[in-house]
């Protein structure tokens, strides 16, 4: 086996590329192997140097010859929410009998409190057990919702209709740039002390999404109105939307991958407390702080103004 070489699944996926480009800038091309169900997705970072291989977590055979050679796996959550304990099972097995010896995995913040209820919880806590059980060395990177998601995602609909309609009340998190998420894993990659480790990937400060939305309103001079809703309202704002309540694969509405049961969960979980977390774990471990969601519209003003 060669040591220190770094298998990534999900690899063709927006945060596999954002970690590859960044090891591939730091001279590690060859080092990575990285798993997609569509190698031809990747086939520009074959020509750079980097080793691609076919694997899918819903045929476990396949992993077991895609992890071959690895030392590290970074292990990136399945997009099917409810569905991904099996899939990370099946890559957790094939990397732990191929010999890799440490396991990073992009959790999820507040899910040791079994009152959360967030449906992704069940899935990144029954992983995080799966990992602690493998015998393999463990880090957890549980990253926040991401500022990404609900700015530039979420954020023209909002100035579109010049409200922001939320289930979450006046809950509080700590909304993460997914940039500061990427760099944290390349941090825990490249870097040494993270074996059996927790990191809270989070944003600088706990706001409401009334105050982003006011933040909204004042950087791109629009009139934006926060409107609270319950669940039962959200819901079905998403249905007339035509957003379907599970996921689906490769299924979008407006090029996002929504599914309503994972976003009006995730609102109450915010309502109610549970992702009220805020570190400086993105500053302890890539030495700048992390940015701000007032950054992240400041940076992206024109764009959200329609202009």
């Amino acid at each position: 086996m060669t040591v220190g070489r770094i298998v990534i699944t999900g690899a063709s996926g927006n945060y596999g590329r954002g970690v590859s480009d960044r090891l591939i800038a730091m001279g590690r091309a060859a080092e990575l192997i990285l798993i997609t169900r569509r190698p031809d997705r990747l086939a520009e970072r074959a020509a750079q140097g980097c080793t691609v291989r076919y694997g899918d977590f819903d045929q476990p055979e396949t992993l077991a010859a895609a992890v071959q050679g690895a030392r590290k796996m970074l292990l990136i959550s399945g997009t099917r929410v409810g569905a991904r304990v099996e899939q990370h099972k099946a890559a957790i097995y094939a990397a732990t009998a191929a010999g890799v010896a440490h396991i990073i995995y992009t959790s999820f913040i507040g899910i040791d409190d079994p009152a959360n209820p967030a449906e992704v919880r069940h899935d990144h806590i029954e992983t995080e057990a799966l990992m602690k059980a493998s015998g393999a060395a463990w880090t957890m990177l549980r990253d926040a919702h991401y500022a990404d998601a609900m700015i530039l995602m979420a954020g023209p609909g909002v100035m579109q209709t010049g409200k922001w309609f939320s289930n979450a009340g006046e809950g509080r998190e700590a909304m993460v740039w997914r940039d500061d998420c990427i760099e944290s894993a390349v941090a825990v990659l490249t870097g040494e002390g993270h074996e059996n480790r927790t990191y809270n990937i989070t944003g600088p400060e706990l706001q409401t999404f009334r105050e982003v939305t006011a933040m909204m309103a004042e950087m791109t001079g629009r009139p934006l109105e926060y409107v609270p809703l319950d669940d039962d309202a959200q819901y079905a704002m998403f249905d007339a939307m035509g957003i379907p309540r599970r996921p689906r694969d490769n299924h979008e509405v407006g090029g996002i991958p929504w599914n309503s049961d994972d976003m009006v969960t995730f609102g109450r979980a915010i309502r109610e407390g549970f992702l009220a977390l805020c570190t400086d774990d993105v500053e302890r471990l890539t030495g700048h702080r992390a940015r701000s969601v007032r950054e992240m519209i400041e940076q992206n003003r024109a764009f959200l103004a329609g202009g």
